[in-house]
């Protein structure tokens, strides 16, 4: 399987967009994505055309939802289930860990989803950071809590705006 790899410029760093053929598989953010264990970092080029574009829309507050195709190439059945629930959360919104394991199927397995988001291969396209805690509170992300903090306030703000 060979895989096309892209950088592009995020407000917080580099995010690297990982492509089988049309599909966008992977986007790793501020690290390197798993499937570029040897390859150099700065041998990648940059990210253009639509994709790029809705980035830069989604960047500037005014995109909501990606077109973006994309093919989860990894996890199990629950992880996907998981995954795919992540997009019936409205752009702006945030929903708990128990609501996404009642969604994937698993009422109590909001300990398994929270691991399972954490796997995700796709964040921001895949909207992981729009889960939070029961009580509100941010919990956890893969890419770091100042930038699902970042991203929770970012959709926020942009909500705000007619688009």
């Amino acid at each position: 399987m060979r895989f096309d790899v892209y950088r592009y410029k995020s407000p917080w760093g580099a995010l690297y967009c990982v492509f089988d053929g049309p599909f966008l598989a992977e986007l790793a953010i501020k690290e390197r994505p798993l499937s570029l264990e040897t390859s150099p970092l700065s041998s990648i080029p940059p990210l253009t055309g639509p994709f790029a574009v809705e980035l830069d829309r989604y960047f500037e507050g005014t995109l909501e939802r990606f077109s973006q195709r994309v093919k989860l190439v990894m996890g199990t059945p629950f992880e996907q289930r998981v995954w795919r629930a992540l997009g019936r959360i409205p752009y702006g919104e945030t929903r708990s860990y128990k609501w996404i394991a009642e969604q994937a199927g698993s009422p109590a397995g909001f300990r398994a989803a929270g691991q399972a988001l954490g796997k995700n291969p796709l964040p921001i396209i895949v909207p992981c950071h729009r889960v939070v805690a029961a009580d509100g509170s941010v919990g956890g992300f893969s890419c770091g809590i100042e930038v699902k903090q970042w991203l929770l306030e970012h959709e926020k703000t942009s909500k705000k705006q007619e688009f």
